[in-house]
Parts: C-alpha cells; structure tokens; sequence
C-alpha cells in the first residue's frame, strides 16, 4: 500500500459545521468519499446568491440586524471574487461547497457568518442552487439551439431549389429539396426548444425555507426569497421540496431528445459525406484523417456527436434508477444527482456549438445530389397520381406504374426517358403532358402546400422561420 493510502485511512478531524454530536472523527476514507466539493463547487455563484436571499429575508423578518446582514452580503461578495479569481482551496473536511462558503464566510466576518444558516437546510440549499444553475443553463441551452436554427435557415434558403432523393428506408422514395431537408432538422429542434422553455417554466419555483424536510420554526417569508430570487413562487410541500428531483430527470429527458435529434442529423451528415454518396462536402476543420490510409477524410465531429448520444441517454436512465425507491424526503443518494446532470449541460452545450459552427459550412454538391435523385423511379408516385387525377382508380394506377417500373427496369432506363409509346402500352390515358410530372422538378414543385417540399414553400418556411427567431431573440438584443 502506497504511502498515500495508508494517509487516506487515518481519520479527518471532525466537521465543525456538523460534528457536535459525534464522538469520534470521520475516516479519511469515509470524508472523501462522501464528500462532494470536487464536483460541486461549479454551483458558487448559485449558492451564494441563494444566500444572499436569504440573509436579506432573515434581515426583513428580524432575525438578523441590518448590521449582520451588511456584514454577510459584503463578505458573500467578497468570496464569490476570491473564488472567480482562483483564491479559494477547497476542503475535502467541509464536504460541499455550502460549508466550504460558509466556513470562509465565517472566517471573514465572524460570528454573524454562523447566523447565515438560521431557518434553512443544506437540503433545501442544495435543491434551490440546482434549480438555479440548471435554470441559467437552460438559458444558455436555448441561445444554442437558436443558433444551430439560424444556421439551418440560412442554408435552407440557399438550397431551397437543390433536388435530392427523398428517402424511406434510405430507400429512394420521392424527390425532396435539400432545403425541405434542412428545414425538417429545424422543426426538431423548435419541439426540442419548446420542451425545455415547459421543463423551464415548472422548475421555476423555490426551495429556500422548506428546511430539512418539515419547515422551519422561524418566523421566515419563503414569498419574498422566491421573488428575491426570482422564482415564480415558493415550492408548496416541504418534504417534497427537498426531495423532489424531477426537474433534473425531465432536463435530462429533454436533453435526451435533443441528442437524439443531433444524432440522427449526425447520421446522415456521414451517409452524405460518404463516397457512396457524396451528397455534401464538410471542411477540413470538422474531420481527421487516418493513421494508416491517406485518402481518409473522417467525419469525427458528427460521429464523436452520435456516440456522445448514449452518453446523455445514460445520465438519464442514472437519474431515474437514483430516485425510483427513494423514501421521502431527502437521502444521500440524492448528492449522485449533479455528476450525470453536470455531464448533460457541458456535453448538449459542447454538441450544439459544434453543429453551430458545422451547418453553415456545409457545401452541397448539387449536380450529384440531382443525378442520385433520377435513379431508384423517385417519380413513380407522380405517375400514379397522374393517372388518378386522369379518372383511374388508385389500386389501378398503383399496378400500371408498377408495371412501368418493371419495364423500365429491364430497359435500364427513368420513368421520364421510356417514351410515350412505351408509356401508353400501360394505360391509354397517359399523353404527352406525362413528362410534366415525370421530371424532378415538376414533381417537386407540384408539392405545393404548406409544409410541401415545393422551392416556394422551402422559401416561405424559411421566411416564418426567420421572423420567429428575430422575435425570439429580440429581447436579448435589447439587453
């Protein structure tokens, strides 16, 4: 056994902060382990804003004087610079950073430090400091995504006119636009935004004064810390209060959502960048070569995005495994809910800064994207449709193109090149105008409705897109 380790057994010197009752010092080993200040000290600024709200509270309803509550605020904003800058060291003995603060804090200023704690819990703390980090995360989670939209718009735009194979089974089903393609990444990406305002919205509420678990016997207003705060209003149970990690769950859900969506983007960005394909071109500076082959150009960030998915998909089945036979209110098991929560932010937050950069990279190559959607009878739906709008039944036209897909098939030929003649030995209702649809751009122009791949409606798609992410990012401008 190392040196090391044997000083890891020995025994810490008790916790002041909590270490009247106990009779002998916590193991070393134990101190580390349960300790959670290497991890949970990203939550400073909440932790000490928290207090902040809480001393301005205890000042209103008497329990600190005005001079108390100077004395704490000042020596609060005193730590949270000392902190920013680098200054403090951290201590395994205080466990987290609520004592890690308050025993500085207490270091400045003395006794009052010791009266920040009256009529709260580092249970109720800790829940409060989470809501307000994830809260601010979301924040920065949104502006994200609002990016990668942007980016997508704007691409969507100039591609609105771009042919590509439609694919269903990545089976070549009808053409689409590679705008329309763009713009159905952005659709995901607006639910996705959309849940994490909703996921916003219900955690907005405040733990601060639920205590423990019971409440406190103090005469504290949890409305005016709530407000302080700026939380909707004080949570309504304190067991619950303290306990309740379903906000962490649904973020985490969410994000899980978003990854998959990123994932499936990520998908098709390979299949594209492949020399099958060749659908698109990504730069240099999204891809790696190989160590062995020197013809290799890797599409590393949109594969290092799809594996990163199972990543955020594990924090969320960890998060429901640590909750699902939790008695109320709070256990230890619940200081494991801010590793795999912590992992979400920074990962979601690193994939979509990638793909924020990425989109508007993206080169289409437009000749081959057209020639790949004139293999594989992407028109044949169009023929059929055809024949019905000319009086034959669906189930008839459906086994008259079927039969000129044979044909053609034998032939080696497209739909749009067997000739009229050819056409007609099928159905006598098929004229001359057939070659209207039977085109890649007769066909995806006839798809013009709301929603449809039409260049008009990718056009107008785009313009409502843009005129949602202004009015989205208006208030932010105006900061």
């Amino acid at each position: 056994m190392s040196n090391s380790n044997k000083t890891q057994t020995h025994q810490s010197s008790t916790n002041q902060q909590w270490g009247g009752r106990f009779s002998e010092a916590t193991d070393a080993f134990v101190a580390a382990f349960t300790a959670s200040i290497h991890f949970d000290h990203r939550l400073y600024r909440q932790d000490i804003n928290g207090s902040i709200a809480h001393a301005k509270m205890l000042t209103k309803v008497g329990i600190l004087t005005e001079t108390e509550s100077d004395a704490i605020i000042s020596g609060l904003q005193e730590i949270a610079d000392e902190i920013a800058s680098g200054k403090i060291e951290w201590s395994i003995a205080l466990e987290d950073i609520h004592m890690n603060i308050e025993a500085r804090l207490t270091d400045k200023i003395g006794i009052a430090g010791k009266k920040l704690h009256t009529g709260r819990s580092r249970n109720d703390q800790v829940a409060t400091d989470i809501r307000l980090y994830l809260r601010d995360q979301i924040n920065d989670i949104l502006f994200a995504i609002t990016r990668v939209q942007q980016a997508l718009v704007e691409l969507a735009a100039q591609e609105a006119n771009t042919i590509m194979p439609g694919f269903t089974h990545l089976q070549t089903a009808q053409p689409v636009t590679f705008g329309h393609h763009l713009m159905a990444w952005y659709e995901m990406l607006e639910r996705d935004y959309s849940r994490l305002e909703d996921c916003q919205r219900r955690m907005n509420q405040c733990p601060l004064g639920a205590a423990a678990l019971a409440g406190t016997t103090y005469p504290i207003d949890r409305h005016y810390t709530a407000q302080a705060l700026n939380f909707d209003q004080p949570t309504g149970n304190s067991l619950d209060s303290v306990s309740d990690r379903d906000f962490a769950i649904e973020f985490t859900a969410a994000a899980s959502i978003i990854m998959m969506h990123l994932s499936r983007m990520s998908e098709e960005l390979i299949i594209w960048t492949s020399a099958q394909f060749n659908f698109i071109d990504l730069p240099d500076r999204f891809c790696t070569g190989s160590s062995i082959m020197p013809q290799k150009k890797n599409p590393d960030v949109p594969e290092l995005i799809r594996g990163k998915t199972g990543r955020v998909y594990g924090h969320l089945n960890a998060l429901l495994t640590l909750m699902k036979a939790q008695p109320l209110a709070y256990n230890k098991d619940n200081q494991e809910d801010k590793e795999p929560l912590f992992d979400t932010v920074d990962t979601l937050l690193g994939c979509l800064r990638a793909y924020g950069d990425m989109i508007p990279a993206i080169r289409a190559n437009n000749d081959i994207m057209y020639e790949a959607a004139r293999k594989g009878f992407a028109t044949a739906t169009d023929l059929a449709d055809y024949l019905v709008k000319k009086g034959v039944a669906f189930r008839d036209a459906h086994e008259i193109v079927g039969q000129s897909v044979a044909y053609a098939l034998k032939k080696q030929q497209d739909l749009s090149e067997l000739s009229l003649e050819e056409l007609q030995q099928f159905s006598t209702v098929i004229t001359n105008d057939v070659y209207d649809v039977l085109t890649l751009e007769g066909s995806v122009s006839a798809r013009n409705h709301f929603g449809g791949t039409a260049p008009s409606q990718v056009i107008e798609a785009t313009q409502r897109a843009e005129k949602s992410l202004t009015k989205r990012l208006a208030p932010l401008s105006n900061n």
